[in-house]
């Protein structure tokens, strides 16, 4: 009778459909298990025996008028540090939170556990008992359950999104809430609800005004708390003495600053200056625009007093990711890029090598694919027979190249004036109609192609320079538009542009993001960022490919045939990649000596001085 006993929960669960029970884990990971154990005490990239205090100052160019990232309005706009993987999540925290030392693994933060079947088919979270909001509010089920609610209802791409996933969202017990999914979730959905959503106080927002941007009084449960706003030139955070999860492993050697401030510039050139003067405390080179440093700053801008004194510590760091993409992106929506053979065409027309040469210093290699150098990558890795049969019909749209990893981008001579590739750009163009008259390239009506690209900083316009250089010795015309950040993040929220210059990082576990950016459910959503508004059925069908793919193998194929199509509808113009992070800093800032697979993590810094 007692063995009945025991078995009568399993044999419950079979016939109404719930669940299996499941063992309360640790950690989760997309593949695999946890690197970590079930008694890890740190995560190895950072000093557990750091002394806390002292202070820092970021420097950031923008404004901020809000303290909302979640919403449309406040996308672009709202001050550094309520949420934000950068600079750390100061204000709102995860259920679990991500090891920047591993793939796509997650370890208990709000939720000290979690517990899920093989099939993925739910996930529960098992709050921590010490978990508590800035104003001693312990953190509670209803806390989660109003969040997602709340973001469903209110909230932007891709939070809004969120719930599509789940058929049941269910307080379980006293501190524990269960996620049971439906036909619409995928392997990663477990994890983007665990690591991707902050969850918010019931009992501190209004959610009747949750969606109207601005600055107002804030509660979270994180390690900091505002000290002062001044909007759109300055945000100090303090750290709260009090904060319930400074002995989480998780969060073993992390908020390290007393203080933490973030000051706001109109361009890189006055940061950079403030940098020079000591109002700022660090200055990684390049920006989150263009993804990447700029080689002759990096070499040249450092003569001056402070640095010549050796007051200031250039490193470079190497992180071990995928090279992303960063080029010139095509706004598909416009009837002129509508055709995948003008892109190309467009595409050829960039004199890379002369660019490289002649404004970058020659310190750059082109990229070729999103996930180059890794087994995830298009470049480099030829599709084998299993790759083939999950491309299926799309096959038919890559070249011999691309399936053989051999496909790159046309190697110029350097000259600005290739005829020999300029003449296959004016052959692709011509196939859509186009032709070269009295200098002109025209299409069947006599009209001009011509189109706009608008850039926010001055490396932006250099690039677009030589672009539009190149573009005239066909006949195109094209304009540049330098706006401010403002008015660029307000249109490229609606789509409101022909071209931009965007940078895609790439990770070594691409998943649900990619919706967000190369999906057609994505197209349509303004604050996406499907900047390209592609919507293609055989991309959309790679996505879920690899976010349903159950083992490494399967996986990688998936990803690279992915990256295939990609690279194949000529979205963007490639233009360089670098494998390193360059960043200068006061020596009073210190570090710890390991760098991780995501590279340098500046919420595990610290202030020498407070030693």
């Amino acid at each position: 009778m007692g063995a009945m006993r025991r078995f009568l929960p399993l044999i419950a669960a079979f016939l109404i459909g719930a669940p299996a029970l499941a063992e309360p884990v640790h950690g989760i990971a997309m593949h695999g298990s946890p690197a970590l154990g079930p008694d890890y005490k740190h995560f190895p990239y950072v000093n557990p025996a750091v002394k806390k205090g002292g202070k820092i100052t970021y420097g950031v160019v923008g404004t901020f008028d809000s303290l909302n990232p979640f919403i449309l309005k406040g996308m672009r706009t709202t001050a550094r540090g309520v949420w934000d993987p950068e600079l750390g999540n100061l204000l709102y925290e995860p259920l679990m939170t991500r090891s920047s030392d591993e793939s796509f693994t997650l370890y208990g933060l709000l939720a000290e556990s979690a517990e899920w079947d093989d099939d993925r088919t739910f996930i529960q979270f098992n709050l921590n008992p010490k978990a508590k909001w800035s104003d001693g509010t312990p953190v509670t089920p209803e806390d989660v359950v109003f969040t997602f609610e709340l973001l469903k209802q209110k909230g932007r791409p891709p939070f809004n999104s969120r719930l599509d996933a789940v058929a049941k969202l269910e307080k379980v017990g006293e501190r524990s809430i269960r996620f049971t999914f439906n036909d619409k979730a995928n392997r990663e959905t477990p994890l983007i609800i665990a690591s991707s959503t902050p969850i918010l106080p019931k009992h501190a927002i209004d959610a009747e005004t949750f969606d109207r941007s601005g600055i107002r009084q804030v509660i979270g449960s994180g390690p900091y708390k505002i000290k002062s706003i001044q909007p759109g030139e300055r945000i100090t955070w303090e750290r709260d003495p009090n904060y319930w999860g400074k002995d989480v492993p998780a969060k073993i050697g992390f908020d390290n600053y007393n203080e933490i401030s973030v000051l706001y510039f109109l361009q890189t050139s006055t940061m950079f200056e403030a940098f020079k003067k000591g109002d700022i405390d660090m200055y990684p080179e390049g920006d989150a625009i263009n993804g990447n440093p700029d080689a002759s700053h990096w070499g040249q801008a450092y003569d001056f007093p402070a640095a010549n004194r050796g007051d200031i510590v250039k490193e470079v760091f190497e992180p071990r990711l995928p090279s992303g993409m960063f080029g010139l992106l095509f706004n598909t929506r416009r009837p002129l890029f509508s055709d995948e053979r003008v892109r190309e065409g467009l595409s050829y027309v960039m004199d890379f090598e002369w660019m490289n040469r002649n404004i970058l210093g020659g310190a750059f290699k082109r990229t070729q694919s999103f996930w180059q150098n890794s087994t995830l990558g298009a470049f480099g890795n030829a599709a084998d027979e299993k790759e083939r049969a999950l491309l299926g019909d799309a096959i038919g749209r890559l070249s011999p190249e691309l399936l053989a990893g051999t496909y790159r981008m046309p190697v110029n001579n350097g000259s600005g004036a290739d005829r020999a590739i300029l003449k296959r750009a004016v052959d692709l163009l011509s196939e859509d109609g186009y032709s070269i008259k009295a200098g002109r390239m025209v299409d069947k009506a006599g009209r001009q192609l011509s189109f706009e690209i608008m850039t926010q900083n001055a490396a932006q316009e250099r690039i677009a320079l030589a672009y539009q250089r190149s573009l005239a010795l066909i006949g195109v015309a094209m304009s540049i538009r330098s706006v401010d950040d403002a008015q660029y993040q307000s249109r490229v929220n609606t789509f409101d542009y022909d071209m931009v210059i965007r940078s895609f990082p790439s990770t070594l576990s691409p998943g649900t993001e990619q919706i967000n950016r190369w999906g057609s459910a994505s197209r349509d959503a303004q604050g996406s960022f499907n900047y390209a508004g592609v919507a293609d059925p055989d991309i959309d069908r790679m996505m879920d490919a690899f976010l349903k793919a159950r083992s490494l193998d399967d996986f990688q194929r998936a990803v690279r045939a992915y990256d295939r199509l990609l690279v194949a509808g000529h979205y963007i113009i490639p233009l360089y990649h670098v494998g390193s992070q360059w960043v200068a800093r006061w020596k009073y800032i210190d570090r710890p000596q390991v760098t991780p697979i995501f590279g340098y993590q500046r919420s595990t810094w610290w202030d020498r001085r407070a030693q």
